[in-house]
């Protein structure tokens, strides 16, 4: 599966693209802030998520910024079968992109197709000193939800409080665009 937005191509990772992923995501500042991302990290952990096959439901991409020398991974985003039978998603985007509303556009890109894929409700957590990351969330639409959940963090070893959101796939949200109903129906 493959997905184009305005300026990013989501795409499978394969073997050969654990280099590339390798130098995007080997930054101490990045990995602390994921739950299940070592640090350090090693070559054999971009090696192993390269290689990881794919799931219809639950499937994860590379985030690249096409160019005239083919597309730079800048991050992940990714549909994953979470507790309770939820879905959650996780993404990333390296330092050298922030600021630029990648992960934005990488996140409402993964909403689009996980409404495809038939999921009606996606879950998200940052970490609470990772305000950054709420905002992309917020902005993508999703909402959150009041709970605080303690979400273990690899590359820290410790438990991290994690601010809970969630969205509705099955209604409108800040990510649809225009609301006229005609323009839906068309």
């Amino acid at each position: 599966m493959f997905f184009r937005s305005e300026r990013l191509f989501l795409r499978p990772a394969w073997p050969e693209d654990w280099s590339d992923l390798f130098r995007a995501v080997s930054d101490a500042e990045i990995c602390r802030n994921l739950a299940a991302v070592p640090w350090p990290y090693r070559p054999e952990d971009a090696q192993w998520y390269a290689g990881q096959a794919q799931d219809a439901r639950h499937p994860h991409f590379l985030v690249t910024l096409p160019g005239s020398k083919g597309g730079e991974t800048i991050g992940t985003v990714a549909l994953m079968a979470g507790a309770g039978g939820r879905t959650e998603l996780g993404y990333w985007i390296g330092r050298a992109h922030w600021g630029r509303g990648f992960a934005t556009e990488a996140v409402r890109a993964a909403l689009v197709l996980a409404r495809t894929l038939g999921h009606s409700e996606i879950h998200a957590a940052h970490f609470h000193d990772n305000p950054a990351s709420g905002r992309v969330l917020r902005k993508a639409g999703f909402l959150p939800s009041g709970r605080i959940e303690s979400c273990f963090s690899r590359a820290r070893g410790v438990a991290v409080p994690a601010v809970h959101h969630a969205i509705r796939l099955d209604a409108p949200n800040d990510c649809d665009g225009d609301p006229d109903p005609l323009m839906r129906a068309a």
